[in-house]
């Protein structure tokens, strides 16, 4: 394998031995150490440490009251009930995608669900405190968003919901929570230290962490918050000199959120979801609609889809590295890689759950298809998902082109799901690991939410 810098680290680590350390070094060490040592043992006398320590000594201990997805009678403490069903939310990218991007609901309802079953009996917020809640957490998710023109493109350095997620999900359990004033603002301040993923970690299974720990560190920050702990003020300030929030940007640009009323609105009210149709990342769906519509035209042509008629499939997508990957060897790169999904649709005239089994992704007819597909970047298809289109032109060996191009595929908030499609969805995938009874019964309670008296029967 080309040798890499993280290779060479990697490569430090497992061979160092204790005999490759010299007098001095073994000598400034120890010192160092020693003096650790002693400010972590006085550090021990502040209120900071007590905070920390009745926090872990509360919410990790045998008492565990929050549930986790699809596993009927396991019980998780809270905070890492919100990671296990955070993972959970993203680890098919199946979840909804905002503009500018990134992944709203899945940073901030586990950690509302495992909140509203972790408070005492007298004190369960009812369904329209946690719609509300919820609401607050995709806001401040939206806001923060829009602080930054990079974030209004698919992302190159953080992945969003490991970003704004993380203080979403803060910002909404600290709703939930009934937090003062102050102290919702010291939940933000202290997400803020917890949050960050770098982009090189999607295709693989560390990415779906980024929804996880965002869940479970933004209810952190909250429970935190309330037990008295402090943080930065001014954490999502522009300070010269001082970096707080726009950390995480190279333009940032902050504005004062104003008070909810009459004459502000919610930014879901401005800004519909896109809802994906298979799990994938949301720039696939362009492209496999495209590949479907060319799919029928070539079906028309030749009678049925023989792959031994082409001789180039060409892929006009914007330019965006991480999601541009030829020959896919793992279901997580799978839902990463245009030219898999456009050719898996080509072959298919689907794209499903079962397109990203093992078995569908080394597929030697799948592999063929690969092998023919060239990428093209037009200078007019900018990687921003409210401004991108997929195209797949197929060139055959007859000398005939056929195209098909999808500037809005069905599920982006310009062409939003049917509530017929939505709960075709829902009943899909809650079928996997619960009896049509209690799928109905999910569907009842959250379509009346604002009339629910206790929002952890959810």
């Amino acid at each position: 394998p080309e040798e890499t810098v993280t290779g060479s680290f990697a490569s430090f680590i497992h061979a160092a031995l204790p005999e490759h350390l010299s007098q001095t070094v073994r000598h400034r060490s120890k010192r160092m150490i020693l003096d650790s040592l002693g400010v972590g043992l006085v550090g021990s006398t502040t209120r900071v440490f007590d905070i920390a320590l009745r926090y872990c000594r509360e919410l990790y201990s045998s008492v565990a009251v929050s549930s986790v997805y699809g596993k009927p009678g396991v019980k998780l403490s809270p905070t890492l009930a919100a990671f296990t069903n955070g993972v959970a939310t993203h680890s098919m990218d199946f979840d909804d995608t905002w503009h500018p991007a990134t992944h709203p609901s899945g940073a901030v309802l586990p950690a509302l669900l495992a909140a509203s079953q972790m408070l005492p009996p007298n004190t369960k917020p009812n369904g329209l405190d946690f719609l509300l809640a919820f609401n607050v957490g995709l806001e401040v998710q939206g806001r923060l968003m829009h602080f930054s023109t990079e974030a209004h493109d698919i992302p190159k350095r953080f992945h969003p919901p490991s970003v704004v997620g993380t203080l979403g999900s803060a910002a909404a359990a600290a709703k939930l929570l009934s937090l003062s004033s102050s102290q919702c603002g010291h939940a933000l301040g202290i997400a803020a230290s917890l949050a960050g993923a770098p982009m090189a970690n999607a295709a693989t299974q560390a990415k779906p962490l980024h929804v996880g720990n965002a869940a479970r560190l933004g209810l952190e920050a909250a429970l935190l918050a309330a037990r008295g702990m402090e943080a930065n003020p001014s954490i999502l300030d522009d300070i010269p000199g001082c970096s707080g929030f726009g950390a995480f940007y190279g333009v940032y640009r902050p504005k004062p959120l104003s008070a909810p009323g009459e004459h502000r609105e919610f930014l879901l009210e401005k800004q519909d979801i896109a809802f994906k149709r298979f799990p994938a990342h949301l720039g696939m769906h362009w492209v496999v609609d495209a590949a479907l519509s060319v799919r029928n035209l070539f079906v028309n042509y030749a009678g049925s889809f023989s792959p031994s008629l082409i001789r180039t499939i060409v892929l006009k997508i914007p330019a965006s590295k991480y999601i541009d990957r030829p020959f896919p060897s793992s279901e997580h790169q799978a839902r990463h890689s245009f030219q898999f999904n456009a050719c898996a649709a080509l072959l298919d005239g689907e794209v499903g759950l079962g397109s990203f089994s093992e078995s569908s992704i080394q597929r030697q007819e799948l592999r063929e298809l690969l092998d023919k597909v060239v990428v093209e970047h037009p200078e007019d298809n900018v990687a921003n998902f409210d401004k991108m289109y997929g195209e797949v032109a197929l060139l055959l060996h007859s000398g005939d082109v056929l195209t098909g191009k999808c500037d809005t595929f069905y599920g982006h908030w310009r062409k939003p799901l049917s509530k017929e499609s939505l709960l075709k969805k829902f009943r899909s995938n809650a079928s996997h690991v619960l009896p049509e009874e209690k799928v109905e019964a999910i569907i009842a309670l959250v379509d009346d939410l604002e009339n629910l008296s206790d929002s952890s029967q959810l």
